[in-house]
């Protein structure tokens, strides 16, 4: 997010920051309330969820380094629309909300490298939007399992999902039953399950299934149908 930014800001946004380190199962932040800090995960695991009136909840996004949260509502002075829970043994940079927004004030580069991390965090949501409305359970798993592989040109992959299924059942918008049913889709497009160990059998076939998305952002860093 800062890496535009010259050594003198670099300074001033040391000064309102300071780093943090958490067990599992710690809240950061609460739906509802008024952000008073901008959270940076430098190491770990964070899940944001969402819970509707009468209690139930859904994970809405899991957070990995380097990636901030929830810029929108630190920006805006407005309540958290999610809550926050570290997965893991976490370490975090949080900037002071309103000592960031009188940056903001005085420091040009900086409204501009804010504005294009929320861009990103905007383009992120639209292309989950997107993949709910146009893509079936199984696809938007196959599309996960491409982002997963670091070899483009690849033909065959072995990988290890990042975390449990229950959570990637919720990240990719479904029951976890329904996780288990588009594993098994997927078998006839060559993927084998052993746990958390995924293998990739033929790369190409399960591209063709799943139809990722051909406008890719470089600066992406959730893996989704990217």
């Amino acid at each position: 997010m800062f890496e535009r930014l010259d050594a003198p800001l670099l300074g001033r946004i040391a000064a309102i920051t300071s780093l943090v380190e958490v067990v599992p199962g710690v809240e950061l932040c609460r739906q509802g309330a008024i952000p008073d800090r901008l959270h940076i995960l430098l190491d770990g695991q964070v899940t944001l969820s969402g819970t509707a009136s009468d209690g139930t909840s859904a994970v809405v996004e899991v957070v990995h380094p380097a990636a901030h949260f929830v810029l929108a509502a630190v920006l805006t002075e407005l309540p958290y629309l999610m809550s926050a829970h570290a997965d893991s043994r976490s370490r975090l940079l949080l900037l002071d909300a309103a000592a960031l927004r009188a940056l903001l004030e005085q420091a040009p580069p900086l409204a501009l490298a804010l504005m294009r991390a929320e861009a990103q965090d905007f383009r992120a949501m639209v292309r989950q939007v997107r993949d709910l409305k146009l893509r079936s359970a199984a696809q938007r798993l196959g599309c996960y399992l491409l982002a997963l592989v670091t070899d483009p040109t690849a033909q065959a992959a072995e990988l290890r999902l990042p975390f449990d299924k229950g959570l990637l059942a919720a990240r990719l918008g479904c029951r976890q039953e329904n996780l288990s049913r588009a594993f098994a889709t997927l078998r006839a497009f060559g993927v084998e399950t052993h746990g958390a160990r995924v293998l990739l059998h033929d790369v190409a076939r399960l591209r063709a299934f799943a139809v990722p998305d051909e406008l890719t952002d470089p600066l992406t860093v959730t893996a989704n149908c990217i």
